[in-house]
């Protein structure tokens, strides 16, 4: 029976590292919101159209994908440790150079490092997950991840609007920054003196060797089984985080400082999900189900919770809409969680950054996708009723696909005894 290689490590110190790097997290996700419900401000600023603020999110990212393919593999190469200095610090910088832009190409080049150095956050997650937490645990860290920064996500609609009065859309990207170097300083406190954050994945020195290569991923039915799932699924994600506050705002005229609520709502929703997803997951475990039958029921139930997206449109009533939006995102996070679950169950530990980060990089590039197709749609006078029937389905989809080119989730025989 194989030790636990972090045992030395106590419990309540693992989950506050864990929790100084999802608070960091919430730093480097902040630029999605702040761009979201400060769009009026950018396109009265800049003379954008719907389009442009589409081609926008696409450039954010398409960078962030390009940037996917290689960030995988830096985590894995680097340490757990060594990777969140790396990439709270690029991300933290990233963020503050929005201070700058004073034109649309100043803008784009600020979104496509911001969407570079914050794939990082990613695949430093789960790797995160897969060394610190045992394999029946990793759910529910995954769920708490999910929740923090669904936490962190409802206070943006509150804060972002305070912080815009005060200093203006850029001063607001800059204290994400600046947020990021606090976190990152948090964690070196934390982290002084553990050797062990500072070894890079694998449970044995062949899986280690075997993380060099980065080709033979590409080559595993587990490997597209997840991605394509996550590239499906993620279309919708990313769609309503760009777009959600585009639609309050035409559905029932709501200003900047009134989509607080209906956004607190629906990222209320995404952490709920994720948190009772994680928990749900990590009972069943616990109790006896195999990981096949734990994955596979919380995706079919989740990817029913999103199908009846397309009725907001018949409610008319907008508290409603509020909470079918919130828990079309629920369904959304324990669907995600699940995928990013699987991977910590099937995927080597020296593996699990690339393959995460190739996931992490078909989600964005679907994210491309639908803020390409969302801008046109709507400057074609559609509306969303096309994009929500889209979305509505697009889990359906993933799932069948995730179970025909995985028919059965295995864990390798001593995962399951390397944190006894």
């Amino acid at each position: 029976m194989a030790a636990d290689p972090h045992s030395s490590i106590a419990p309540r110190l693992r989950w506050a590292l864990f929790t100084v790097l999802c608070v960091a997290g919430v730093f480097n996700a902040m630029d999605r919101p702040i761009i979201a419900i400060l769009k009026p401000d950018m396109m009265k600023d800049f003379g954008w159209r719907d389009t442009d603020f589409g081609n926008l999110a696409a450039v954010t990212q398409f960078s962030a994908a390009f940037a996917f393919l290689f960030t995988g593999w830096l985590v894995d190469r680097l340490s757990v440790n060594r990777a969140m200095q790396v990439g709270a610090s690029a991300w933290s910088l990233a963020a503050m150079a929005h201070g700058w832009a004073l034109s649309t190409w100043q803008v784009v080049a600020a979104r496509v490092g911001l969407g570079v150095t914050e794939a990082v956050q990613t695949p430093l997650t789960i790797k995160t997950v897969a060394t610190l937490f045992p394999p029946d645990k990793r759910s529910f860290a995954l769920g708490f991840a999910t929740m923090l920064a669904g936490a962190g996500t409802i206070a943006m609609p509150f804060v972002i609007p305070a912080l815009a009065l005060a200093v203006g859309w850029r001063g607001a990207l800059v204290a994400g920054g600046i947020g990021g170097f606090v976190s990152l300083l948090a964690w070196m406190w934390l982290a002084r003196g553990l050797t062990q954050l500072n070894a890079r994945g694998g449970t044995s020195a062949a899986e280690v060797a075997g993380g060099e290569a980065y080709g033979p991923i590409l080559m595993n039915r587990q490997t597209w089984a997840i991605v394509i799932a996550k590239a499906l699924s993620d279309m919708t994600w990313w769609f309503i985080n760009f777009w959600l506050a585009d639609y309050y705002r035409k559905a029932f005229g709501l200003a900047t400082l009134d989509l607080a609520v209906p956004l607190a709502i629906a990222f209320a929703g995404s952490g709920l999900g994720a948190l009772l997803a994680g928990w749900a997951s990590t009972r069943l475990l616990e109790a006896g189900w195999s990981p096949n039958r734990v994955r596979k029921s919380v995706m079919l139930l989740c990817a029913a919770v999103v199908a009846p997206l397309p009725l907001v449109l018949e409610l008319g009533g907008f508290w409603p809409v509020a909470v079918m939006i919130g828990v079309v995102m629920a369904g959304h996070q324990g669907f995600s969680l699940s995928l990013f679950s699987t991977i910590t169950d099937v995927v080597p530990g020296a593996k699990v950054g690339r393959v995460t980060a190739f996931g992490a990089f078909m989600g964005n590039m679907g994210g491309v996708a639908i803020s390409l197709v969302a801008g046109r749609v709507l400057d074609a006078g559609l509306g969303y009723g096309p994009l929500f029937a889209f979305a509505s389905a697009s889990y359906l989809v993933a799932l069948a696909w995730f179970h025909l080119l995985l028919p059965v989730i295995r864990r390798p025989e001593d995962e399951a005894t390397l944190f006894d």
